[in-house]
């Protein structure tokens, strides 16, 4: 492990004048705030902020060292120090990246381009977890929902169902499966692909290997496992899962929508990558988000960030959000070791609007915790219906118009009178009516669902991360707390097929074993 020296966040000079500013800034509805990156809107004008917090947010990234971090993320520096490796997605969607990756980005595209020329394989079956998978989903569902002369599907969960079903009714001859995991370990990944090889082999498939394509940054594992050399596709240890798609574990998504999404995403991310290198803080979308969400979280206590994106073809981005989120903030202790004493990576949860309004915003608008709402909607619609999105956009408006001013009882009371009640009746009415209001949003707004727009917007997200790790002062680049549940799972799936119980279990554990062993 790197030796790092990092000073604990509340016993930083400007950690208590940041708090301070946050807790005394105003939600002035009547001030515009809006930010241009990489053809993104962003709109903070309904987050706090002063002139004084602005000058706090400068001094706590100055004392973070700030400056640097983001020149070792992008120049292949140590950003992970608990693996002792870079954290070098950047590069990946550099217009002129070294050698090895514009090598392996070539193979992909001639890969794409030679099997579309040959209109060969009719159905891909992308089997990944986690970072491996949620990327693909969410490009093939963005720019595929009308339909393409390719049938993808995904398997990803252990649970015999997925695999089942990812392979239910398809031409074995037809089919090729794409193998993704950064290891060529993961349990999940490759009990699944152990299934899909014996389905190929009971379709008596000749070569059944020639069925498979992986990508993965264990080579020499894929090729022990029987896959064919040129039907291996490499990245690194430096890239982290959940930042992968950049790298050819989208070419499920090239085969599926187009070899062009994959360059217009890399496009699009590469212009963000630029903006958050190049712009002042206080015109930096990455840093104003991630200071106000930081705000938030670790001055105001809110738990969790809702994530309203009104537009059903991102569905996917909530998911993939949320690993991005929780797995690379949700930790408890800075690179050193040292308990981090204030609250970390919200809950990170959300659904596609409208469908919100009608399943949790009563809570957000009346409930006693309520959370924060990054508000993302497409300027222009893709499709006939325009009033149809008029009104998607007015939901949007409202809704976040609604968060912010709420309603007095007074008001309340006034239109229960309009409305015809007696006294008695508005004023009782009046009390379930309010909204406290005074809810912090944040507005992005694309120009159109473009991969260009998609790719700028998770690297958005991406940077709001890295900046919030900084300041945090945590590693948001490894994920050691997934790994024990991986080492138990092991030793009980042997307890359950007969081997002897570990004491060490609780007494619930050994009960269910003994009640579930096959």
């Amino acid at each position: 492990m790197t030796k790092t020296t990092i000073t604990p966040l509340h016993l930083l000079k400007s950690w208590p004048q940041f708090v301070a500013t946050v807790q005394n800034a105003p939600l002035n509805p009547n001030s515009l705030r809006l930010i241009e990156a990489a053809g993104l809107t962003v709109d903070l004008s309904t987050q706090r902020c002063s002139s004084k917090w602005q000058h706090a947010i400068c001094n706590l990234l100055t004392e973070r060292n700030f400056d640097a971090q983001r020149q070792a993320l992008f120049a292949g520096g140590i950003c992970n120090p608990t693996e002792n490796r870079p954290a070098w997605h950047t590069m990946l969607r550099e217009p002129q990246p070294i050698a090895e990756v514009a090598e392996e980005r070539k193979r992909v595209l001639e890969f794409v381009r030679r099997t579309d020329s040959d209109r060969q394989w009719h159905n891909i079956v992308h089997i990944g977890i986690g970072g491996s998978d949620w990327g693909v989903r969410l490009a093939t569902q963005a720019f595929g929902y009308a339909g393409t002369w390719r049938n993808i599907r995904y398997v990803a969960n252990i649970d015999g169902h997925a695999i089942e079903a990812g392979l239910a009714g398809l031409d074995p001859r037809e089919t090729l499966i794409v193998i993704a995991t950064k290891s060529f370990t993961t349990a999940e990944t490759m009990e699944n692909a152990q299934r899909a090889l014996e389905w190929l082999k009971a379709a008596k498939i000749s070569n059944p290997m020639n069925h498979f394509i992986a990508v993965t940054a264990n080579p020499d594992a894929a090729h022990a496992w029987g896959i064919p050399p040129y039907h291996i596709f490499k990245f690194w240890d430096w890239v982290g899962g959940r930042f992968s798609l950049w790298s050819a574990v989208g070419v499920a998504a090239g085969l599926t929508v187009g070899s062009s999404v994959l360059a217009g995403l890399q496009s699009g991310a590469y212009a963000m990558d630029q903006h958050f290198l190049t712009a002042p803080i206080e015109n930096n979308a990455p840093i104003q988000l991630a200071m106000s969400g930081l705000a938030n979280r670790s001055a105001l206590g809110y738990g969790s960030l809702n994530l309203a994106v009104y537009d059903s073809r991102l569905a996917n981005l909530i998911p993939y959000l949320q690993q991005l989120e929780m797995e690379s903030l949700g930790k408890s202790v800075d690179i050193e070791g040292n308990p981090i004493i204030v609250p970390t990576s919200p809950v990170v949860w959300g659904m596609p609007g409208t469908d919100a309004q009608h399943t949790f915003f009563q809570w957000l608008h009346q409930g006693t915790e309520g959370a924060p709402v990054d508000f993302i909607v497409c300027a222009k619609e893709d499709h006939r219906w325009a009033n149809h999105h008029r009104q998607l956009l007015a939901h949007c408006l409202a809704q976040r118009e609604a968060l912010l001013n709420g309603k007095t009882e007074e008001e309340a009371y006034d239109e229960n009178i309009k409305a015809g009640l007696d006294s008695k009746e508005a004023k009782a009415l009046a009390k379930h009516r309010k909204q406290p209001g005074g809810r912090p949003s944040t507005l992005i707004v694309l120009p159109q669902l473009t991969p260009f727009a998609l790719g700028a917007l998770l690297a958005l997200y991406e940077h709001k991360v890295f900046v919030q790790g900084i300041v945090w002062g945590l590693n948001p680049f490894d994920q050691w707390g997934v790994e024990l549940g991986k080492v138990l799972a092991k030793g009980i799936d042997k307890e359950l097929s007969g081997a002897p119980i570990n004491s060490k279990h609780n007494e619930s554990t050994k009960y269910w074993i003994n009640k579930l062993k096959m």
